[in-house]
């Protein structure tokens, strides 16, 4: 049978790695020591997989395999890491939402919209620190479908779409951990709220014009996620935003 070796390779790997491998999601909360597992089964895909079918997405290792390393190191050994990754892409089932039309005019005969939201990636830590980061990215596709009719009486159907990117990252911190606005104020692209109670939560919401190119795409996440760390001060006592 072809590719058989192949076959018995992905069911050595882990898991998590079969997921990816074969459905391009993944599900799971481990501790850190489990994760180095599923990174380490990661790390041989490329020697051991060559059928293009079978690659991993290109955000396994762009974006959700640093991220991982970089959380491992601040997470306590018995701290859970959940991860949730969809990297099917917008045309997957379900994501797609309802058409509807918008008003027209001129030679503009009809103008459907509809939009996709694709949320490929949810990630959830509980840190050193004693605070628990949650981090969420989600594409949205907005599609147009135009029907126009040209001076000579030419039916054309043109198809246009804009994709823009919305990263939503949350840090509530430790009981009785303060938060304290830092000197300078976020970049322009980067909202933060401080929300007080029982314990204080830090929210940053950052919505990006386009979908940045993989290499700067994790680069995007961990500067909203640096930005949250800017409003704790070092030693904190008592809850002050």
């Amino acid at each position: 049978m072809f590719w058989r070796k192949t076959r018995e390779a992905i069911g050595r790997f882990h898991p998590a790695h079969q997921r990816l491998t074969l459905e391009r999601t993944v599900s799971a909360s481990s501790v850190p020591g489990e994760w180095a597992a599923v990174l380490a089964s990661l790390s041989q895909h490329e020697v051991t997989v060559k059928r293009r079918k079978w690659r991993l997405p290109s955000r396994t290792t762009a974006v959700l395999v640093p991220i991982i390393q970089v959380l491992s190191e601040d997470t306590a050994p018995d701290g859970a890491i959940g991860v949730a990754a969809d990297f099917r892409g917008p045309r997957a089932p379900g994501k797609k939402g309802p058409e509807r039309d918008l008003p027209v005019g001129g030679r503009v005969r009809r103008l459907t919209e509809w939009f996709v939201l694709d949320p490929w990636l949810q990630v959830r830590a509980e840190l050193r620190d004693g605070s628990v980061l949650e981090i969420r990215v989600t594409d949205r596709i907005r599609h147009r479908k135009i029907h126009r009719v040209n001076a000579r009486g030419k039916h054309k159907w043109k198809t246009k779409k804009k994709a823009v990117q919305r990263i939503d990252v949350k840090r509530t911190l430790a009981r009785d951990a303060a938060a304290r606005r830092p000197g300078t104020a976020p970049p322009a692209w980067i909202r933060v709220r401080v929300k007080d109670g029982k314990r204080v939560a830090l929210n940053a919401t950052a919505k990006l014009p386009r979908v940045p190119e993989e290499n700067d795409q994790l680069q995007a996440i961990l500067t909203v996620v640096a930005e949250l760390f800017r409003w704790t001060p070092p030693q904190a006592s008592g809850r002050t935003a």
